[in-house]
């Protein structure tokens, strides 16, 4: 599987990027009322849905680790993951969100949007390959069933 770097580094990359990009970009500063109280909600959601996600996945006694698929036992598509197939993803994009609020500049979503990018070209298709591989027609019906983020 092509899958080399763990998905919370993933996100602690795009963090620091846009860190780099609030700090150094001379433009782009927004406020609003209410965006601390949204950025809140956004993180308040990111760690609820992320608990709920991998409770989920350690209920059913499977891998968390996406860097090795050979490793799932179970296919998980119940609670949450009858919502989105990537919860998981979902709640570390929030964390983004809400972090990119608290930095307040507006292009920190363009690194959100390549974020989201980035996973689903490197993380969740080599990921949903090798499901499909491992859980033939049941993975395939999962997936015209479910929404990939949300």
């Amino acid at each position: 599987m092509k899958l080399k770097i763990p998905p919370l580094v993933v996100t602690f990359i795009f963090g620091l990027f846009m860190y780099l990009l609030a700090t150094y970009l001379p433009v782009g500063y927004f406020d609003f009322f209410g965006r601390y109280y949204l950025m809140y909600v956004l993180l308040f959601l990111a760690f609820l849905i992320g608990v709920v996600s991998l409770v989920q996945f350690f209920s059913s006694k499977t891998s968390i680790d996406p860097r090795t698929p050979s490793k799932v036992s179970k296919l998980v598509t119940g609670g949450l993951y009858q919502y989105s197939r990537n919860p998981m993803y979902l709640a570390l994009l929030l964390l983004l969100l809400s972090w990119g609020l608290y930095l307040g500049n507006a292009f920190n979503t363009l690194l959100a949007a390549g974020f989201v990018y980035y996973m689903n070209t490197f993380q969740i298709m080599p990921e949903e390959e090798a499901l499909a591989s491992m859980f033939g027609k049941e993975y395939q019906k999962y997936c015209v069933m479910v929404r990939r983020w949300f």
